[in-house]
């Protein structure tokens, strides 16, 4: 067996390794964990569209939401506990690392403890405000009582994942979540068809794999070489709070306005994407579906920008700013080329693709025209992504954090509250396009004068011999 690479060892791969097949090397188990994390969801609805059930069908796009909700709580203890991570590593200081990774994930399992308890009290009064209409309500309920038992655990694993990331172990955080995918799949048809729980089923598939899938991360974390988590480095003091908070705002913005979106995107396909009972829950299933394909593709992305970040932590906090520098422009230009092809995929092949979901032609009708629109501005966020992804681990929560919200927020709630009533639904189907193309717009002046000031770095640095 391979032996573990001392920290040393480490801080010169990361520092020195030619950026391409670094980035590379980093990014093969990230894109994999973040597509077989998007199966999770995926799975859940291919199986119970097979139910033939569009109300069913529609309670998971409902308590969609409600999981964004917990992953935005996760990948803000996750990312805000990550970067500082990986920084403290690239300076050398594991001390700071391992307190910094203890709080996060124990801070995770506090929040998570107490959301659930919330949650559960307030279960039937919160799928109505998700969205739920009268007859997708029972189902919602069913699917969101297991979500919300499970969240403690699902969190836990969320931060343990992009802890492990950010520490250049990807390999590690890849087994843990692609098993819980593997074994969800195989959950999914066993409770819900062959143990009659339809929609519970689903639920209980689901938190039974992030289960799984806590416990491997957890062990995980003790070997090659990741930092130890250990309940007397927990420090909830300022000096390890406020980094994690301000490190983290970024993706609490994108992920928590990401579910506020999705609930305003629920009830402005309840108002005004039908018009009787069926056509609206097709509305409110289409929906769901699309969201699901595009937050797929969107993960293999992601999973590859993923590959950049901890490259760009550990060279920001050792001064390698060129790396930096050159790390951006290689992950946007794969992203590019990606999100071009994925594009004309989905453009010549949307129908298709709704179909695989739901037999209902109404909501295959609705979902098609709206995947069609978002496959059009799709490229379009690579920009976004990727700059996103270098201002959050430089450390820039003030940029990150507004870039974040752009997509989920800035742009898109005032996108859903004006177009819907405007165009009825069409509107509907094109708010997230719509969104997704004044990101771009917001994207390019905020990373400009950044690349700029990695450039100005870059050189003082050659001028003084560094």
């Amino acid at each position: 067996m391979r032996r573990p690479m001392t920290t040393e060892e480490k801080h010169a791969m990361m520092t020195q390794t030619p950026i391409p097949r670094l980035i590379t090397r980093m990014a093969v188990p990230g894109v994999i964990s973040m597509l077989v994390t998007s199966l999770y969801n995926m799975a859940d609805t291919f199986f119970i569209g097979r139910l033939n059930n569009t109300s069913a069908t529609g309670a998971i796009s409902v308590v969609y939401p409600l999981m964004a909700i917990i992953q935005a709580i996760g990948f803000f203890l996750g990312h805000g506990s990550g970067n500082t991570m990986s920084r403290s590593l690239g300076r050398q200081d594991v001390e700071d690392a391992s307190r910094t990774a203890a709080t996060g994930f124990f801070g995770a399992w506090i929040v998570g403890i107490l959301f659930s308890a919330t949650g559960l009290l307030l279960l039937r009064p919160l799928m109505r405000t998700l969205g739920a209409t009268e007859t997708i309500l029972p189902y919602a309920v069913d699917y969101g009582r297991y979500i919300l038992i499970g969240a403690p655990w699902m969190l836990g694993a969320i931060v343990l994942n992009v802890q492990m990331r950010f520490q250049g172990n990807a390999f590690f955080s890849m087994i843990g979540i692609a098993s819980g995918a593997v074994i969800n799949i195989a959950l999914d048809p066993l409770f819900i068809y062959v143990f009659g729980l339809g929609v519970s089923g689903a639920a209980l598939a689901t938190i039974c794999s992030q289960a799984i899938s806590f416990g491997l991360l957890l062990g995980g974390s003790f070997r090659g070489g990741n930092v130890r988590i250990r309940l007397r480095n927990f420090s909830p003091d300022m000096k390890h709070i406020k980094p994690i908070a301000l490190g983290g705002l970024p993706s609490l913005c994108r992920q928590g306005l990401g579910s506020v979106a999705s609930i305003l995107m629920n009830i402005a396909a309840k108002t005004y994407g039908g018009i009787t009972p069926e056509t609206i829950d097709a509305a409110v299933a289409a929906i769901g579906i699309v969201n699901r394909m595009m937050q797929f593709c969107a993960s293999a992305i992601i999973g590859f920008g993923q590959g950049f970040q901890p490259v760009c932590g550990f060279n920001y906090g050792a001064g390698r700013y060129g790396r930096v520098r050159q790390g951006f422009f290689f992950t946007f230009k794969v992203m590019l080329v990606a999100q071009l092809v994925i594009a004309a995929i989905g453009l010549s092949v949307s129908g298709t693709v709704i179909r695989v979901f739901s037999q209902d032609e109404a909501v295959i009708a609705f979902g098609s025209v709206t995947l069609r629109w978002q496959c059009v501005v799709f490229p379009l966020t690579a920009i976004v992504f990727a700059s996103n992804m270098a201002m959050q681990t430089m450390g820039m929560a003030g940029r990150a954090s507004v870039l974040a919200m752009a997509r989920n927020g800035l742009c898109f709630i005032p996108m859903i509250l004006i177009l819907p009533p405007l165009l009825g639904a069409p509107g509907v189907q094109t708010a997230q396009a719509a969104a997704d193309a004044l990101s771009f717009c917001l994207a390019v002046p905020l990373i400009i004068p950044v690349l700029r000031m990695l450039r100005e770095r870059e050189n003082a640095n050659n001028m003084n011999g560094n």
